[in-house]
């Protein structure tokens, strides 16, 4: 599999974009954008993406992301089928078929922001204790925490997954440019554009009941 470390161009301080790196990013916005828009399309190019991060991880030797991708396509599968097969209370007013947007209470989003504190704090310590040569083992659970909080809201087709959408694209855009990346904090740009896009979106929708 020599094509993963075939090398596009080289931006910055010799940092090299991988043809790896660009199927990946393309792959991930195209998910994104779809969910945006309320496409259950967005689930099956997200098979696709879930795919190429695990040999994007895989060839950069990121074990710990690598190993988080089955939990990923699992909830990827989870949402495939919430979103096509909701419960007679939960359809939408445009498609039957279709699961309509909702709102977590509150009791439940503070139920969310202390898990996110919670497990990303062991998560850290545990990546501080076993790869001490990681420069933000607690940023970067963080993140992978709250990617995997993402994911579940929108498999549930919670409005409330964008905020956090936006709040790992900020993250990510930090932990980018910490580590001196340069495509990658643009591409982390895009996805919060279209969070910002898909924040408003979704709000119309979950008013329509649709």
């Amino acid at each position: 599999m020599e094509w993963i470390n075939y090398s596009l161009f080289t931006l910055g301080n010799d940092y090299p974009v991988l043809l790896i790196d660009l199927i990946t990013s393309v792959l991930g916005l195209t998910c994104v954008f779809l969910a945006g828009r309320n496409s259950k399309y967005n689930f099956w190019v997200g098979y696709l993406y879930t795919a190429a991060l695990f040999l994007m991880f895989w060839n950069k030797n990121l074990y710990a992301s690598l190993l988080l991708q089955p939990i990923s396509l699992a909830i990827n599968i989870l949402g495939h089928w919430r979103w096509t097969h909701p419960r007679a209370d939960e359809t939408s007013s445009e498609d039957q078929s279709s699961l309509k947007v909702s709102m977590l209470t509150w009791p439940a989003r503070l139920l969310c922001i202390a898990s996110v504190f919670l497990i990303a704090g062991l998560w850290g310590w545990t990546l501080d204790t076993l790869f001490p040569d990681d420069p933000h083992p607690y940023l970067d659970s963080c993140v992978t925490v709250l990617i995997l909080v993402a994911q579940l809201l929108s498999a549930l087709k919670k409005w409330d997954c964008w905020i956090v959408w936006l709040l790992v694209n900020i993250a990510q855009i930090i932990l980018h440019l910490s580590v001196g990346h340069v495509f990658m904090p643009i591409v982390c740009a895009l996805y919060l554009i279209n969070g910002l896009w898909s924040l408003s979106t979704w709000m119309k929708l979950y008013k329509k009941k649709a």
